[in-house]
């Protein structure tokens, strides 16, 4: 890989963790947001999928006005726009402020990942883009890793409460700001007039009349809703249920993080040495394991919760490289903007759906705060791992090849 590769991924790479931690961290607040604002699971489930759903629609304008505009410049006015919704969110004393907060906050948070991973599928080439995908995607497990547990503890050793997590996300952003004004370039000259001339209708018409396109599209909402479905309701499940402390949650993303993180870059090189399909199989029959277990989970020693949760995490990031890989490079270059944009925008409404879907199948005892029918949801994200399969050997290159 390119040095000026490397440190426009890595770039792109520290400001993919602030978005990711801000959404991942409401997550594993929900323990301290049900005692403090005297919430129940489907209130939380609210305030997960708010942010998804005002993303989706910020995601649908975008679709239509980010060829107009320079990439990097774009990105860092959404990058702005989030670093306040974020702050507000930090400022939020209770439920409905911090509702209008994640809603506002999703308008800008919601298409960042799109216009980083436009940017990377115009300086990254096919053949290098799994390793490409591999460090993007790294972000989530520093997340992970450093980003939630250091969240939490925050949370239960500051004065500022749940709250603290947010506010220091916003100061984080700030230098995090002027790394991508330095090191993310602007776009060519004739790539931005390209741009501009091309017919945003008829761009979204072709998206929508190609079955590649739609396929691509396909597969990042199945394997959405599987995940989504499972994620939101992780920390009040084995703190209610496995009978985990608030204060051992880190542990969880901590182990977890860390496992993904070391799997996460040799996965993008495996994917582009191996074939990014059959990489992507590989790990979503693996995935298949530790959803079930984790799902199904009794109380038991701290070490097989661990071990159960690292290979979550593992497989997880396994399967989510190689299918961004696969689709970016299913699109033409020409609308790849466009597509990423629409591609995120249907992602973030699915976030929302399922968060609040699964949170209609699962129920909260007021007293004991133990979770019922979250198997339930196991096996639908099972289900959903198979249906992803099914579309991932379907889909083809921009020129019609197979993965």
């Amino acid at each position: 890989m390119l040095k000026n590769e490397r440190i426009l991924l890595i770039t792109l790479a520290v400001l993919n963790f602030t978005n990711i931690m801000d959404f991942m961290i409401m997550m594993p607040l929900g323990p301290f947001l049900f005692e403090s604002l005297g919430i129940d699971v489907k209130q939380f489930a609210l305030l997960v999928s708010s942010y998804s759903i005002s993303a989706f629609i910020s995601g649908i304008v975008t679709t239509f006005i980010i060829n107009k505009f320079d990439h990097k410049s774009y990105l860092l006015k959404i990058y702005i726009g989030f670093l306040i919704g974020t702050l507000l969110c930090g400022l939020s004393t209770t439920y409905s402020m911090l509702l209008a907060a994640r809603f506002f906050t999703g308008l800008f948070g919601g298409v960042l990942g799109a216009i980083i991973l436009t940017i990377v599928s115009d300086n990254v080439p096919l053949e290098r883009r799994g390793h490409a995908m591999g460090i993007i995607m790294s972000a989530f497990s520093f997340a992970s890793v450093l980003g939630i547990p250091f969240g939490i503890y925050i949370a239960t050793h500051t004065s500022f409460g749940w709250q603290a997590p947010f506010l220091f996300l916003a100061v984080l952003g700030i230098p995090v700001y002027f790394l991508i004004s330095k090191f993310v370039h602007s776009q060519s000259t004739d790539v931005r007039e390209t741009h501009a001339q091309l017919n945003i209708l008829l761009n979204i018409k072709s998206i929508f009349s190609n079955k590649n396109n739609r396929l691509a599209l396909s597969i990042g909402i199945v394997i959405i809703v599987g995940h989504f479905s499972i994620i939101p309701y992780l920390s009040p499940y084995m703190t209610g249920n496995v009978g985990l402390r608030k204060e051992d949650l880190p542990l969880i993303y901590l182990v977890g993080g860390g496992a993904s993180f070391f799997t996460s870059l040799l996965v993008g090189k495996a994917a582009d040495k191996y074939g990014k399909l059959r990489v992507f199989v590989f790990f979503v029959l693996l995935y298949t394991i530790p959803v079930y277990l984790v799902t199904n989970m009794q109380p038991g020693t701290m070490f097989y919760l661990l071990s159960v949760s690292a290979l979550f995490f593992m497989f997880s990031s396994g399967r989510f490289i190689p299918s961004q890989a696969m689709v970016t490079g299913a699109v033409d270059a020409k609308t790849r903007g466009s597509f990423m944009s629409l591609n995120s925008s249907v992602q973030q409404l699915a976030i929302g759906l399922s968060s609040f879907l699964a949170g209609l199948i699962v129920t909260t005892d007021p007293i004991t705060k133990k979770i019922y029918n979250y198997d339930v949801v196991g096996y639908f994200a099972i289900a959903m791992a198979f249906v992803s399969l099914i579309i991932a050997m379907q889909l083809r290159t921009s020129e019609g090849e197979k993965y």
